[in-house]
């Protein structure tokens, strides 16, 4: 969401939805990737739960802010609790496309 015109805090709200604990791990860990090979970094995260908790305690909201972009990584019944696209219904939405996919040798062989 766009927030540029409506918020003094951050110009980006990135909301996304996991389904289990190691699924929320990993897309928070590539968010960190993505954004540090592009030159950035998170400045704090909440939310988060170790590896080895995953599968002990279920995390429901990991919240990263990241300065000019926060993302909010949901479960999904968290996500229809908050309804943050309804709380900013005022808020232009971009989509973000899919990664393009990876070619490896193998795949490159086969076509």
């Amino acid at each position: 969401m766009d927030l540029r015109a409506l918020s003094t805090v951050t110009d980006w709200f990135v909301v996304c939805t996991a389904e289990t604990a190691p699924q929320m791990t990993a897309v928070a860990e590539e968010v960190e990737r993505a954004l540090a090979r592009h030159g950035g970094s998170m400045w704090h995260t909440e939310g988060t739960v170790d590896a080895g908790e995953a599968f002990a305690r279920q995390p429901q909201w990991v919240l990263m802010d990241g300065g000019d972009v926060v993302v909010h990584l949901f479960n999904p019944a968290a996500r229809a609790l908050y309804r943050l696209e309804d709380l900013w219904a005022d808020a232009p939405r971009l989509s973000i496309p899919p990664d393009p996919p990876v070619i490896t040798a193998r795949s490159a062989r086969a076509a």
